[in-house]
């Protein structure tokens, strides 16, 4: 196994006991530090093994912080989405 994948492996675990320990944030604070940590990590993975294993890791990622990834969903679409009236109608 390559550098980055073990290093991608060792975020994952990580990232899982962060999300077992008590948080008085709703563990954004620990959110933030696993993004800016995992980003690095993931251009590592795809630099040494190729897009496929980055797009493996990415969607790794996704799944273990996807409430920033829901929320960051939620804002591009608010933005993209079409104009409201004051009622909510389109």
């Amino acid at each position: 196994m390559t550098l980055s994948l073990t290093l991608a492996c060792l975020w994952v675990v990580l990232a899982n006991v962060a999300g077992m320990l008590p948080s008085r944030d709703n563990h954004w604070t620990r959110a933030y530090w696993l993004i800016a940590a995992g980003i690095p990590i993931l251009g590592f993975v795809t630099y040494e093994n190729g897009p496929w294993a980055g797009l493996l890791a990415l969607a790794a990622g996704m799944s273990v912080l996807r409430w920033p990834v829901w929320y960051l969903w939620r804002s591009v679409a608010a933005r993209l989405g079409p104009p409201r009236g004051p009622d909510g109608d389109g």
